[in-house]
């Protein structure tokens, strides 16, 4: 008589993952007509609605490209959730120096790549090449090269402040690499 098995649920630590049981699972499909893809993303049927619809991530994005957040609003109402919104996400804004995207591979900053920009380099240029150029443009447009003129000066102190920030960021990399 063969010796039935113990099944993996007994004890601790739980040998299955959780969630893990042998049941089949309810999986709801998309709300679209025709697909067969599991429906996970929910989209409300109307605005300030209780009622959701359940999408695939592709009919999601296509239903959420229409939507209008302010449709049905007066002016004011409008004018008041817009500006409710922006102070919302300032945060935000003053955090993008920690995102990952942008142009480059990700290993320089925003501050960087505007820098390179104002120095007129590549994004992957060395910082040979940096003090280089800088050493360039800085001498056409230095105060003592051109006396009295407004124009070179603040060219010099964006040259100057863009060296700035890529020699601190090369600094950066020395001391950690």
């Amino acid at each position: 008589m063969p010796r039935k098995t113990r099944s993996n649920d007994w004890g601790f630590p739980r040998w299955g993952g959780y969630g893990s049981s042998r049941e089949a699972t309810t999986v709801r499909l998309c709300d679209r007509y025709g697909c067969e893809e599991p429906g996970d993303c929910p989209a409300p049927k109307s605005p300030n609605s209780p009622e959701r619809w359940y999408f695939c991530q592709r009919h999601a994005a296509e239903y959420n490209s229409k939507w209008d957040y302010f449709e049905g609003l007066d002016k004011a109402e409008k004018e008041r959730r817009a500006k409710a919104e922006r102070s919302e996400n300032a945060g935000y804004a003053e955090a993008q120096h920690y995102g990952w995207s942008g142009s480059g591979d990700g290993s320089r900053s925003a501050d960087e790549m505007r820098a390179l920009e104002i120095l007129d380099l590549e994004n992957d240029a060395d910082f040979e090449a940096v003090k280089k150029a800088w050493r360039v443009k800085a001498k056409a447009v230095h105060p003592d090269v051109k006396p009295g003129d407004k124009d070179a000066a603040e060219a010099f102190q964006k040259y100057q402040l863009a060296y700035e920030v890529l020699k601190s960021a090369e600094e950066r990399r020395e001391w950690k690499g």
